[in-house]
Protein backbone atom coordinates (compact mmCIF):
# COMPACT_ATOMS: atom_id res chain seq x y z
CA UNK A 1 0.00 0.00 0.00
CA UNK A 2 1.17 3.27 -0.72
CA UNK A 3 0.66 5.31 2.46
CA UNK A 4 0.44 9.45 2.07
CA UNK A 5 1.37 11.50 5.33
CA UNK A 6 -2.71 12.13 5.70
CA UNK A 7 -3.64 8.56 5.46
CA UNK A 8 -0.79 7.74 8.30
CA UNK A 9 -1.73 11.32 10.09
CA UNK A 10 -5.39 10.12 10.29
CA UNK A 11 -4.14 6.57 12.10
CA UNK A 12 -2.57 9.00 14.63
CA UNK A 13 -6.07 10.50 15.67
CA UNK A 14 -8.00 7.25 16.32
CA UNK A 15 -8.97 6.10 19.31
CA UNK A 16 -5.74 4.75 21.62
CA UNK A 17 -7.52 1.56 22.78
CA UNK A 18 -9.38 0.92 18.82
CA UNK A 19 -5.50 1.62 18.11
CA UNK A 20 -3.95 -1.20 19.82
CA UNK A 21 -6.38 -3.54 18.63
CA UNK A 22 -5.85 -3.03 15.22
CA UNK A 23 -2.14 -3.06 15.55
CA UNK A 24 -2.36 -6.08 17.45
CA UNK A 25 -3.94 -7.62 14.71
CA UNK A 26 -1.69 -6.55 11.93
CA UNK A 27 1.26 -8.01 14.35
CA UNK A 28 -0.05 -11.32 14.75
CA UNK A 29 -0.36 -11.89 11.26
CA UNK A 30 2.96 -11.46 10.45
CA UNK A 31 4.74 -11.86 13.67
CA UNK A 32 5.23 -14.35 16.34
CA UNK A 33 3.51 -12.25 19.44
CA UNK A 34 5.45 -13.55 22.01
CA UNK A 35 9.17 -13.34 20.26
CA UNK A 36 11.21 -10.59 21.24
CA UNK A 37 14.88 -10.28 19.92
CA UNK A 38 17.60 -8.81 21.58
CA UNK A 39 20.54 -6.50 20.02
CA UNK A 40 23.19 -4.89 22.38
CA UNK A 41 24.81 -1.68 20.90
CA UNK A 42 28.49 -0.51 21.25
CA UNK A 43 30.11 2.91 20.46
CA UNK A 44 33.09 1.40 18.83
CA UNK A 45 34.18 5.23 18.42
CA UNK A 46 32.75 7.99 20.80
CA UNK A 47 32.41 11.63 20.19
CA UNK A 48 33.95 14.13 17.72
CA UNK A 49 31.32 14.05 15.56
CA UNK A 50 31.79 17.26 13.53
CA UNK A 51 27.74 16.85 12.41
CA UNK A 52 25.02 19.58 14.83
CA UNK A 53 22.52 17.11 15.47
CA UNK A 54 20.36 18.96 18.68
CA UNK A 55 20.36 15.81 20.53
CA UNK A 56 23.25 14.45 19.93
CA UNK A 57 25.52 14.57 22.68
CA UNK A 58 28.88 13.02 20.64
CA UNK A 59 28.86 16.37 18.86
CA UNK A 60 31.84 18.70 18.79
CA UNK A 61 29.38 21.69 18.70
CA UNK A 62 27.80 20.42 22.04
CA UNK A 63 29.66 20.71 25.15
CA UNK A 64 27.66 17.78 27.22
CA UNK A 65 31.35 16.14 29.08
CA UNK A 66 31.62 13.25 26.48
CA UNK A 67 35.00 12.25 26.11
CA UNK A 68 36.72 12.09 22.54
CA UNK A 69 37.49 8.17 22.28
CA UNK A 70 39.63 6.68 19.59
CA UNK A 71 38.41 3.68 17.46
CA UNK A 72 38.29 0.40 20.31
CA UNK A 73 40.93 -2.73 19.00
CA UNK A 74 39.60 -5.33 17.72
CA UNK A 75 40.22 -7.37 20.97
CA UNK A 76 37.89 -4.93 23.25
CA UNK A 77 35.35 -5.29 20.53
CA UNK A 78 35.41 -9.00 20.62
CA UNK A 79 35.14 -9.58 24.05
CA UNK A 80 32.55 -7.27 24.56
CA UNK A 81 30.69 -9.16 21.73
CA UNK A 82 31.31 -12.41 23.53
CA UNK A 83 29.80 -10.61 26.67
CA UNK A 84 26.46 -9.68 24.97
CA UNK A 85 26.10 -13.19 23.56
CA UNK A 86 26.77 -15.06 26.44
CA UNK A 87 24.05 -12.27 27.89
CA UNK A 88 21.52 -13.68 25.64
CA UNK A 89 21.99 -10.87 22.90
CA UNK A 90 21.69 -12.76 19.34
CA UNK A 91 22.51 -9.14 17.36
CA UNK A 92 25.68 -7.10 18.28
CA UNK A 93 25.98 -3.48 16.65
CA UNK A 94 28.62 -0.87 16.61
CA UNK A 95 28.24 2.51 16.30
CA UNK A 96 30.56 5.05 15.45
CA UNK A 97 30.61 8.72 15.98
CA UNK A 98 31.60 9.74 12.08
CA UNK A 99 29.85 12.02 9.55
CA UNK A 100 30.89 8.74 7.24
CA UNK A 101 34.40 6.77 8.00
CA UNK A 102 37.69 7.23 6.45
CA UNK A 103 38.57 4.33 4.54
CA UNK A 104 41.68 3.36 7.28
CA UNK A 105 38.85 3.13 9.84
CA UNK A 106 36.84 1.24 7.71
CA UNK A 107 39.16 -1.69 7.15
CA UNK A 108 39.39 -2.06 10.77
CA UNK A 109 35.69 -1.89 11.24
CA UNK A 110 35.30 -4.54 8.04
CA UNK A 111 37.59 -7.27 10.09
CA UNK A 112 35.50 -6.43 13.64
CA UNK A 113 32.36 -7.19 11.13
CA UNK A 114 34.09 -10.75 10.18
CA UNK A 115 35.17 -11.72 13.50
CA UNK A 116 32.20 -10.58 15.25
CA UNK A 117 30.02 -12.56 12.90
CA UNK A 118 32.12 -15.72 13.10
CA UNK A 119 31.17 -15.59 16.48
CA UNK A 120 27.39 -16.57 15.60
CA UNK A 121 26.02 -12.74 16.03
CA UNK A 122 23.90 -11.04 13.77
CA UNK A 123 25.91 -7.62 12.90
CA UNK A 124 24.52 -4.28 12.84
CA UNK A 125 26.83 -0.96 12.27
CA UNK A 126 26.01 2.23 12.24
CA UNK A 127 29.26 4.73 10.95
CA UNK A 128 27.26 7.83 9.36
CA UNK A 129 26.78 8.58 5.61
CA UNK A 130 28.56 5.54 3.21
CA UNK A 131 29.33 5.84 -0.26
CA UNK A 132 27.79 2.67 -2.58
CA UNK A 133 31.81 1.46 -2.66
CA UNK A 134 31.78 1.52 0.83
CA UNK A 135 28.01 -0.36 1.42
CA UNK A 136 29.87 -2.74 -0.92
CA UNK A 137 32.86 -3.53 1.62
CA UNK A 138 30.72 -3.88 4.17
CA UNK A 139 28.26 -6.30 2.32
CA UNK A 140 31.44 -8.56 1.59
CA UNK A 141 32.55 -8.17 5.39
CA UNK A 142 29.29 -10.04 5.76
CA UNK A 143 27.55 -7.24 7.45
CA UNK A 144 23.75 -8.01 8.12
CA UNK A 145 22.13 -4.60 9.00
CA UNK A 146 23.21 -0.96 8.56
CA UNK A 147 21.41 1.42 10.91
CA UNK A 148 20.70 4.70 9.45
CA UNK A 149 17.83 6.46 11.00
CA UNK A 150 15.79 9.63 8.91
CA UNK A 151 15.35 11.16 12.42
CA UNK A 152 12.23 13.24 12.24
CA UNK A 153 10.03 14.33 8.68
CA UNK A 154 12.00 16.44 5.80
CA UNK A 155 10.12 18.92 6.34
CA UNK A 156 11.29 19.20 10.52
CA UNK A 157 15.12 17.80 9.66
CA UNK A 158 16.04 21.12 9.46
CA UNK A 159 15.46 22.31 12.63
CA UNK A 160 17.40 18.97 14.13
CA UNK A 161 20.21 19.25 11.78
CA UNK A 162 22.18 21.61 9.70
CA UNK A 163 25.15 19.95 8.44
CA UNK A 164 23.88 17.45 5.98
CA UNK A 165 20.39 17.45 3.69
CA UNK A 166 17.76 14.99 4.32
CA UNK A 167 18.72 13.75 0.62
CA UNK A 168 22.13 12.77 1.90
CA UNK A 169 20.58 9.84 4.76
CA UNK A 170 18.36 8.41 1.62
CA UNK A 171 21.36 8.15 -0.18
CA UNK A 172 22.94 6.27 2.67
CA UNK A 173 19.79 4.04 2.60
CA UNK A 174 19.56 3.71 -1.47
CA UNK A 175 23.84 2.70 -0.99
CA UNK A 176 23.13 0.37 1.63
CA UNK A 177 20.20 -1.47 -0.16
CA UNK A 178 21.43 -1.58 -3.19
CA UNK A 179 24.67 -3.43 -1.74
CA UNK A 180 22.20 -6.03 -0.36
CA UNK A 181 22.93 -5.24 3.19
CA UNK A 182 19.43 -5.37 5.25
CA UNK A 183 17.95 -1.59 6.22
CA UNK A 184 17.68 -0.57 9.82
CA UNK A 185 16.10 3.05 10.00
CA UNK A 186 13.64 4.86 12.60
CA UNK A 187 13.31 8.20 14.07
CA UNK A 188 13.22 9.66 17.37
CA UNK A 189 10.08 11.56 18.83
CA UNK A 190 9.69 14.37 21.40
CA UNK A 191 12.49 16.47 19.70
CA UNK A 192 9.63 19.01 19.56
CA UNK A 193 7.91 17.61 16.16
CA UNK A 194 4.41 17.55 15.35
CA UNK A 195 1.90 14.95 14.98
CA UNK A 196 2.39 15.34 11.64
CA UNK A 197 6.33 14.95 11.27
CA UNK A 198 5.67 11.89 13.27
CA UNK A 199 3.32 10.46 10.09
CA UNK A 200 5.18 12.21 7.42
CA UNK A 201 8.33 10.57 9.29
CA UNK A 202 6.23 6.69 9.11
CA UNK A 203 4.96 7.65 5.48
CA UNK A 204 8.71 8.15 4.16
CA UNK A 205 10.07 5.33 5.85
CA UNK A 206 6.56 3.05 4.32
CA UNK A 207 7.45 3.99 0.67
CA UNK A 208 10.92 3.42 0.19
CA UNK A 209 12.01 1.44 -2.57
CA UNK A 210 11.86 -1.65 -0.03
CA UNK A 211 10.62 -0.78 3.48
CA UNK A 212 13.05 -1.13 6.54
CA UNK A 213 14.02 -4.62 8.12
CA UNK A 214 13.86 -2.96 11.57
CA UNK A 215 12.33 0.20 12.71
CA UNK A 216 14.19 1.88 15.95
CA UNK A 217 11.51 3.93 17.73
CA UNK A 218 13.39 6.36 19.99
CA UNK A 219 12.27 8.47 22.36
CA UNK A 220 14.57 11.88 22.89
CA UNK A 221 17.05 11.18 25.94
CA UNK A 222 17.29 15.45 26.83
CA UNK A 223 21.13 15.54 27.69
CA UNK A 224 22.48 18.36 28.79
CA UNK A 225 24.92 20.45 27.08
CA UNK A 226 22.32 19.97 23.42
CA UNK A 227 19.93 21.98 21.75
CA UNK A 228 17.13 20.13 23.25
CA UNK A 229 18.59 19.82 26.75
CA UNK A 230 15.24 21.49 27.82
CA UNK A 231 12.80 19.78 25.52
CA UNK A 232 9.03 19.03 27.19
CA UNK A 233 8.56 15.09 28.16
CA UNK A 234 6.82 13.42 25.73
CA UNK A 235 3.55 12.27 26.66
CA UNK A 236 3.98 8.01 27.59
CA UNK A 237 0.67 7.33 24.90
CA UNK A 238 2.14 9.36 22.22
CA UNK A 239 4.81 6.77 22.25
CA UNK A 240 2.84 3.76 22.61
CA UNK A 241 0.69 5.38 19.67
CA UNK A 242 3.82 6.02 17.63
CA UNK A 243 4.60 2.42 17.74
CA UNK A 244 0.82 1.44 17.01
CA UNK A 245 0.88 3.19 14.33
CA UNK A 246 3.91 2.07 12.44
CA UNK A 247 3.14 -1.40 13.23
CA UNK A 248 -0.24 -0.89 10.82
CA UNK A 249 2.26 0.59 7.69
CA UNK A 250 5.41 -1.33 7.91
CA UNK A 251 3.81 -4.85 8.95
CA UNK A 252 6.77 -6.92 8.43
CA UNK A 253 9.35 -4.68 10.19
CA UNK A 254 10.73 -5.74 13.59
CA UNK A 255 10.09 -2.60 15.21
CA UNK A 256 12.96 -1.83 17.86
CA UNK A 257 12.13 -0.21 20.98
CA UNK A 258 15.46 2.10 21.34
CA UNK A 259 16.66 4.97 22.79
CA UNK A 260 14.68 6.33 26.48
CA UNK A 261 13.63 3.30 27.76
CA UNK A 262 15.76 3.72 31.13
CA UNK A 263 12.96 6.32 31.59
CA UNK A 264 9.87 3.85 31.10
CA UNK A 265 8.10 2.14 33.45
CA UNK A 266 7.25 -1.69 33.15
CA UNK A 267 3.91 -0.92 32.39
CA UNK A 268 4.71 1.50 29.59
CA UNK A 269 7.04 -1.19 27.79
CA UNK A 270 4.55 -3.68 27.85
CA UNK A 271 1.91 -1.64 26.21
CA UNK A 272 4.73 -0.95 23.70
CA UNK A 273 5.08 -4.37 23.26
CA UNK A 274 1.15 -4.90 22.96
CA UNK A 275 1.46 -2.20 20.34
CA UNK A 276 3.86 -4.09 18.13
CA UNK A 277 7.51 -3.76 19.34
CA UNK A 278 9.60 -6.87 18.93
CA UNK A 279 13.22 -6.53 19.97
CA UNK A 280 14.92 -4.15 22.23
CA UNK A 281 18.45 -3.07 22.74
CA UNK A 282 19.93 -4.74 26.02
CA UNK A 283 23.09 -3.85 28.11
CA UNK A 284 23.28 -1.20 30.06
CA UNK A 285 24.01 1.40 27.72
CA UNK A 286 23.27 2.84 24.04
CA UNK A 287 26.35 4.46 23.09
CA UNK A 288 26.46 7.45 25.62
CA UNK A 289 23.40 7.30 27.19
CA UNK A 290 21.92 4.99 29.68
CA UNK A 291 19.28 1.68 29.59
CA UNK A 292 17.63 -0.52 31.83
CA UNK A 293 19.89 -3.38 33.14
CA UNK A 294 20.06 -6.87 32.08
CA UNK A 295 18.65 -8.36 35.09
CA UNK A 296 15.75 -6.22 34.99
CA UNK A 297 14.85 -6.61 31.39
CA UNK A 298 15.35 -10.12 31.71
CA UNK A 299 12.84 -10.34 35.07
CA UNK A 300 10.26 -7.93 32.81
CA UNK A 301 10.45 -10.16 29.84
CA UNK A 302 9.64 -13.23 31.80
CA UNK A 303 6.88 -11.25 33.86
CA UNK A 304 4.83 -10.71 30.26
CA UNK A 305 5.74 -14.05 28.60
CA UNK A 306 7.96 -12.48 26.57
CA UNK A 307 10.44 -15.37 24.84
CA UNK A 308 13.61 -14.32 23.32
CA UNK A 309 14.47 -17.75 22.22
CA UNK A 310 11.58 -17.66 19.71
CA UNK A 311 12.82 -14.74 17.79
CA UNK A 312 13.95 -15.01 14.18
CA UNK A 313 15.81 -13.03 12.21
CA UNK A 314 13.15 -11.98 9.70
CA UNK A 315 9.87 -11.44 10.36
CA UNK A 316 7.50 -14.75 10.05
CA UNK A 317 5.78 -15.19 7.20
CA UNK A 318 1.71 -15.08 7.32
CA UNK A 319 1.09 -17.62 5.01
CA UNK A 320 3.76 -19.76 7.40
Amino acid sequence: MNWTTFDVERLFSVPLLDLLFRAQQVHREHHDPRAVQLSTLLSIKTGGCPEDCAYCPQSIRHDTGVEREALLSLEDVLARARAAREAGATRFCMGAAYRSPKAKDLARIVTMVREVRALGLETCATLGMLTPAQARELKDAGLDYYNHNLDTSAEFYGEIVTTRRYEDRLETLAAVRDAGIRVCCGGIIGMGESVHDRAALLATLANLPAPPDSVPINQLVAVPGTPLADAAPIDPFDVVRTIAVARIVLPRATLRLSAGREAMSDELQALCFLAGAGSIFYGERLLTTGNPGVDHDRALLARLGLDTARAGTLPRDAAA
